[in-house]
């Protein structure tokens, strides 16, 4: 089985559809360049099922995962099963092939995991991703969010965007703090999934 692993800095900034677009202008301004086509992202998240990887997400505990099933667009049939793990020396992702029978069959029985032990669908999310390049670093524009609870038909869309910035581990905060003087957030689309479950699309 192949596995993809990077460690890197991550920053997200939590923003209004006028502030993003500004922020937006900016950097291009500054040299910002398009990496490659927009996309729709898919992600079946993966959890206990009392919600464990929520909470410690919530709690900021160290280590912690997010465990989920990705896709691209309509591409359902392309999927990847993707371990991403928040520890004391960064951020890193693991990145595994799973065929579309694994996939449905882990949705009916679940997926074995070495920390959390047996693990359920929990929440999907979707959003449309933008992806530009600047000095290494690459930046992300996330809009058009939406959660669906595994066991509900309901959708919920989120209205804030985001821009996530990832950048080598050995990258400088004071170079990125210069390029960009906007206050960092914790955005974790999983979490808020179920923290704005009563909204209503």
């Amino acid at each position: 089985m192949e596995i993809a692993m990077s460690f890197r800095k991550e920053k997200k900034f939590r923003m209004s559809y006028s502030d993003l677009a500004l922020a937006k202008t900016r950097l291009l301004e500054m040299g910002m360049t398009k990496l490659h086509p927009n996309r729709v992202i898919t992600s079946q998240y993966f959890d206990t099922r009392c919600l464990k990887m929520f909470s410690e997400s919530e709690e900021g505990l160290l280590p912690r995962k997010k465990i989920r099933v990705r896709w691209y667009n309509s591409e359902s049939e392309n999927l990847t099963l993707e371990e991403k793990t928040s520890s004391i020396e960064g951020r890193f992702k693991e990145t595994f092939p799973i065929s579309c029978d694994d996939y449905e069959k882990s949705l009916k029985t679940g997926l074995s995991n070495s920390m959390y032990g047996v693990i359920f669908p929990s929440a999907k999310v979707s959003y449309q991703r933008e992806y530009y390049i600047y000095k290494k670093m690459r930046f992300t524009f996330d809009s058009n969010i939406t959660y669906k609870h595994f066991s509900s038909s309901r959708v919920i869309r989120d209205f804030d965007r985001v821009l996530e910035i990832k950048s080598p581990i050995d990258a400088s905060d004071d170079f990125l703090e210069k390029i960009f003087p906007y206050p960092t957030t914790r955005f974790s689309k999983y979490c808020r999934a179920f923290l704005l479950k009563d909204r209503i699309l």
